[in-house]
């Protein structure tokens, strides 16, 4: 036998210790437990997402709202101004439109009341005088003698309008036509014992203008 070769016996009696097995079903239980932790964990991490997202949506359209109704309300006051400037220049134009509608319409009138009294008095220049006479006739004493003045050119038509006032009336009309040439055409002075009355084209137009003067367009 070749001494080189060492050979050594082998020891039966040594021991080896073999690692205990693990138990199959705890292992199990505590992946289980793990698992259920894990998904409820997962479960709170998916709810806090959402309570975040929804927050953040939240704030966001709050802010968005906000600045929304923020334009909105500026808009709107921006309106407001241009319509209240808009209105006061509408109000201050038609007060101006009134004005000179009123000054123009009073105008107008005096023109035509001075153009109906010309009128008048052309065509029928006793017709005011007779009708002064009523109103005489109304303030003095019965009998008592009135005179009118007129211009001679007026003496004939006044005597016949008398003379039909005197027909109309039971009692004395002391009536006396007295033909003036100071007396314009048209005119008249009535006199009687307690007053007298000038009836004169230019003071009645007198009298219209002073009514009419406040709305008269200042020259």
């Amino acid at each position: 036998m070749d001494q080189s070769l060492n050979i050594r016996p082998f020891a039966f009696d040594r021991i080896f210790a073999m690692p205990a097995a693990a138990d199959p079903s705890l292992r199990a239980e505590d992946l289980q437990l793990q698992i259920v932790s894990l998904e409820a964990e997962l479960e709170r991490m998916r709810a806090d997402h959402l309570a975040a997202l929804a927050l953040a949506r939240a704030d966001g359209f709050d802010a968005g709202l906000n600045q929304a109704r923020g334009e909105v309300q500026a808009a709107l006051l921006s309106a407001v101004d241009a319509f209240q400037s808009t209105l006061e220049l509408t109000d201050a134009r038609i007060e101006e439109i009134n004005t000179r509608a009123t000054q123009d319409a009073a105008g107008v009138a005096l023109a035509a009341a001075e153009m109906l009294a010309a009128r008048a008095i052309a065509h029928d220049p006793s017709l005011a005088i007779d009708e002064a006479i009523g109103r005489v006739l109304k303030q003095v004493a019965r009998g008592q003698d009135v005179w009118v003045r007129v211009h001679p050119t007026l003496v004939e038509e006044l005597e016949r309008l008398v003379g039909e006032r005197q027909s109309r009336d039971r009692r004395r009309l002391n009536l006396h036509v007295v033909p003036d040439d100071n007396v314009l055409s048209g005119d008249a002075h009535i006199e009687w014992d307690q007053g007298g009355l000038t009836l004169e084209a230019a003071e009645r137009a007198t009298v219209v203008r002073a009514e009419l003067e406040s709305l008269l367009p200042s020259s």
